[in-house]
């Protein structure tokens, strides 16, 4: 992963249509709800309401949409002629999932049609449609403005598709979510990346980076046991905003947040030795395993780490293989690196 240049060199890069910086950044425009190149045509927005994004992924689990000035989702001159109908089918109607068998009523080989987007995205046509769903209702978080609003920020024609893409991800509609969730949700910015925060009085149960894969699956099981996750403030969420805020200043090493995880009596061992690994120090699956009194379930313990929703606080990250190389991150490995470097240097 690479690092994105300062906020004012991109900003500069932006305003003068640098072609250097092409690909580079993405430019997201918080007053549009639209993300463009660093060249794009189109009148430059002011410094405070632009913000930037690495990969167009990025940009769409933050709930942007492409601009259609500049055009940030197309392949180039040797595109398919059926990929731009595609995208902004997709993008007009995020809380429909296209599966084979609708791509191939479109006429589209699906094999053909995941290549594509491999290639010029980056990601798989799944992984594009799941991040437009997942933006849709991250952005209404991120805005904390009406459900009609919000999804007319989003780029819905109506009120009633924006409600759908909604429930698909967090099991109901914005209004009825918030007259019955047990959980809230927050999200909260940091250094390396936007976070889904959800809580109840008995302490947060989810702490994820927008973009990590498995997040939609993780809201539908909560909300299949716990019902509709709902937008708004919590006193958790105040709490847990704030203690990462110090944590990424480097003052604070020890997080006291209430925490409520669900899981098996080995899945909470192991938890619970995550939250004991020291600042600044990592420990291997061997010598988790062998904390919880379980020396032979290496596979397991990994396994456990894997499936950790609250990152950060339970420390995951510190966990490395026995030779000291990186593992699987649900964050993505560059996040450990960089927690762990950061970890070293305030110890």
């Amino acid at each position: 992963m690479m690092t994105l240049p300062s906020t004012t060199e991109m900003y500069r890069a932006l305003v003068e249509r640098d072609q250097a910086f092409e690909g580079l950044f993405f430019a997201c425009v918080r007053t549009t709800g639209i993300f463009c190149r660093p060249t794009c045509r189109a009148r430059k927005p002011k410094p405070e309401n632009v913000e930037f994004a690495a990969t167009v992924q990025e940009a769409l689990h933050r709930g942007y949409r492409p601009c259609r000035v500049c055009e940030p989702m197309s392949a180039g001159t040797g595109a398919p002629n059926w990929l731009e109908p595609l995208l902004h089918e997709i993008t007009a109607h995020p809380d429909v999932r296209m599966r084979d068998r609708d791509l191939r009523v479109r006429g589209l080989d699906p094999v053909q049609v995941r290549r594509t987007f491999k290639r010029a995205f980056g990601m798989t046509f799944q992984a594009y449609q799941r991040a437009c769903r997942l933006g849709t209702a991250m952005r209404a978080l991120h805005d904390g403005t009406s459900a009609l609003d919000a999804g007319m920020d989003a780029g819905f024609d109506s009120d009633s598709g924006f409600r759908a893409a909604f429930a698909r991800v967090f099991g109901a509609t914005p209004g009825r979510a918030r007259e019955r969730a047990l959980l809230t949700a927050a999200w909260i910015e940091t250094p390396l990346g936007p976070m889904l925060a959800l809580a109840g009085d008995r302490g947060l149960e989810l702490l994820e980076f927008v973009d990590r894969r498995a997040l939609e699956t993780e809201l539908r099981s909560l909300r299949a046991s716990l019902g509709p996750i709902a937008p708004g403030d919590h006193p958790i969420l105040r709490q847990t905003r704030r203690q990462l805020r110090e944590y990424f200043e480097g003052r604070r090493r020890v997080f006291d947040i209430p925490l409520l995880q669900r899981g098996s009596a080995f899945q909470m061992d192991v938890w619970r030795a995550l939250c004991r690994i020291p600042h600044g120090e990592t420990r291997s699956y061997s010598d988790i395993a062998r904390e919880v009194g379980a020396p032979a379930a290496v596979r397991a313990v990994g396994r456990v780490n894997g499936q950790n929703r609250i990152a950060i606080v339970v420390a995951c990250h510190r966990v490395i293989r026995a030779d000291g190389s990186l593992c699987g991150y649900g964050g993505g490995k560059w996040r450990k690196q960089w927690l762990l470097d950061h970890e070293r240097l305030r110890t």
